[in-house]
């Protein structure tokens, strides 16, 4: 391996995977250039980072395979709400029936990602599922109902789209805390990072919501919805000082803000 420059060797530690990489760095122990010693303490640090994010992966399906064969359940719906804090806009719930075999890299809860991830991401959900929907409650329903009700609402319309496509689930997996909506509830702590139906709940609650902000910015522009997406954000607030409340907003949740609507 002598013969070839810090350059070549770097090349192919870049492209090696865990087998490669083995018999490469035996070859270059005795290698004492500074540029081959970075070049493969970074090609550890990259197959390390790739054995964690499959593990991680991994974990995710595991769990949902444990929670199915807990339940005796052939298919399991994914629920989680988007958009619970924001002062403006409806909220949204994903709900998923996600396959075992249907492994999506990235796959993770959509706080998580990033933007251009998730929507890739969410592509592949809608793709891969077996049954899926994005239910909303509408402002005038939170501000009518309250959220907590609007939540259960939009949940069991949820449960209702997917049946509705010719799917029973057996077990209906939902992040955080238990709702009572169904017999088949299962409530998991932390569900959207550690369950791969829940995950892909609220990447496509996520995507659709931002997608839905985006064109709410364009019918109420000043308030920069397309950038903070109804959030209570400095910029948010400033804009409702200076324009009131648009009827996108959410009236029990700007009690704070007096200046009545322009709209």
């Amino acid at each position: 391996m002598e013969q070839l420059t810090v350059a070549q060797i770097r090349d192919l530690l870049r492209q090696a995977d865990e087998e490669r990489f083995c018999v490469l760095e035996r070859s270059l122990a005795a290698d004492t250039r500074k540029g081959v010693r970075q070049a493969v303490s970074a090609a550890r640090s990259r197959l390390d980072a790739q054995a964690a994010e499959a593990a991680r992966l991994d974990g995710l399906y595991e769990l949902q395979a444990q929670l199915m064969e807990q339940a005796g359940a052939q298919a399991a719906l994914g629920l989680d709400e988007v958009g619970r804090g924001p002062l403006a806009g409806p909220l949204a719930v994903g709900a998923v029936v996600l396959p075992l075999d249907a492994r999506i890299e990235g796959l993770d809860d959509s706080k998580r990602l990033a933007e251009e991830d998730r929507v890739r991401i969410a592509a592949q959900v809608k793709a891969s599922a077996m049954a899926w929907t994005v239910q909303y409650a509408s402002v005038e329903q939170i501000d009518t109902m309250g959220i907590a009700t609007a939540l259960r609402d939009a949940f069991s319309r949820a449960i209702r789209a997917i049946e509705e496509q010719g799917i029973r689930p057996g077990v209906i997996l939902l992040d955080g805390n238990p709702m009572s909506l169904d017999a088949r509830e299962v409530n998991v702590v932390k569900g959207d990072a550690r369950v791969a139906a829940i995950a892909a709940a609220s990447v496509i609650a996520k995507v659709d919501r931002d997608a839905l902000m985006d064109k709410m910015d364009a019918r109420y522009p000043g308030y920069g919805f397309a950038q903070h997406k109804g959030y209570g954000t400095s910029a948010h607030c400033d804009a409702i000082r200076q324009y009131g409340l648009s009827p996108l907003h959410r009236r029990s949740f700007c009690g704070a803000f007096a200046q009545e609507t322009l709209f």
